[in-house]
């Protein structure tokens, strides 16, 4: 009887144990490359959507910014493999890579990160990376941010394409718009700087050369746009911008996608694959659908530029 009892209470404990980990809060890290409006928009909705999914007391979140630094990107992930976390959120295109170094087990999530093939340096990439990771694309229509300037500045010659070349995501941008203005009768210039340290000078070189500049989804760039600003409007050259928090910081026009609405999608993933609803490895690469063009009032005035009626205002 006692041998019975005893098997029993083990059965019992064991059971306990094992609803008591079922029940511990999923662990999900996040990494954001630096702070800036729309990186900050695809967290917070990263995690309201995931918080939605599981419920508040089911996830718990680490969330770490690299200060736009990608050694520090490294030291954070390696942090989160130590800390064994159930899945993580890379925010922007080297805490993608990041990640990606670190770990071929836990799930990655990739946000904001323009074209996975180029970033992660896929040859056969068709749409899903395989392996651990997935994630949302903030592509938007490039064809169409090229048309934005035609339609904008018809009368313009030479357009800069002013970018960081230490972003892959940004060179495939400027590279393809590049293509697109040609067709349509433009000269085009690259002005690339290496790091935020070269933004003024490069900024000024391209604003005394061009008529319009073309600023890519570009981290260096977003987080740079008072120096941008500071240099293009006095020189009175407009910027079309790749992303609505450039544009609201030093463009005239965008053709963007809401980056809350891209976190939530990254976030609806997530509960996807921490639920084991959905397998990871085949997960494609989800893109946002719906683009909006907008413009910047306050620099639209300054530099007298008139936009047609269906682009909505950005909301500072």
């Amino acid at each position: 009887m006692k041998k019975t009892i005893a098997l029993l209470l083990a059965i019992l404990m064991l059971g306990l144990g094992t609803a008591a980990a079922q029940a511990a809060p999923y662990q999900v890290g996040i990494c954001q490359l630096v702070a800036h409006p729309a990186l900050d928009l695809a967290t917070q909705g990263f995690m309201d959507a995931l918080t939605a999914e599981l419920g508040e007391e089911n996830v718990q979140f680490n969330l770490q910014n690299a200060a736009g630094d990608s050694a520090t990107c490294a030291t954070i992930m390696n942090t989160f493999v130590n800390d064994e976390v159930d899945l993580i959120m890379a925010n922007a295109t080297p805490a993608l890579l990041a990640a990606y170094s670190a770990t071929a087990d836990i799930p990655i999530l990739g946000t904001s990160i323009t074209e996975y093939g180029v970033a992660l340096g896929l040859d056969d990439f068709e749409g899903t990376v395989g392996g651990n990771v997935s994630g949302t694309s903030d592509l938007a229509p490039l064809d169409q941010q090229a048309a934005m300037i035609k339609e904008l500045f018809p009368e313009a010659k030479k357009v800069g394409l002013l970018y960081c070349s230490a972003e892959p995501n940004s060179i495939y941008q400027v590279e393809t718009v590049k293509g697109y203005l040609e067709e349509m009768g433009y000269e085009c210039e690259f002005y690339a700087f290496a790091d935020s340290n070269d933004v003024y000078a490069v900024t000024q070189v391209a604003a005394d050369n061009s008529d319009v500049i073309y600023l890519p989804t570009d981290n260096t760039v977003a987080a740079n746009t008072e120096i941008i600003y500071n240099v293009l409007i006095p020189a009175g050259v407009p910027a079309v911008a790749g992303e609505e928090g450039i544009c609201s910081g030093c463009g005239v026009a965008t053709l963007s996608i809401s980056y809350y609405d891209l976190g939530v999608m990254t976030g609806k993933m997530a509960a996807q694959v921490l639920k084991g609803e959905a397998d990871i490895s085949t997960m494609p690469i989800a893109y946002v659908e719906n683009f909006t063009p907008k413009y910047n009032v306050e620099i639209c005035q300054e530099l007298n530029v008139t936009v047609p009626e269906n682009y909505l205002p950005i909301e500072n």
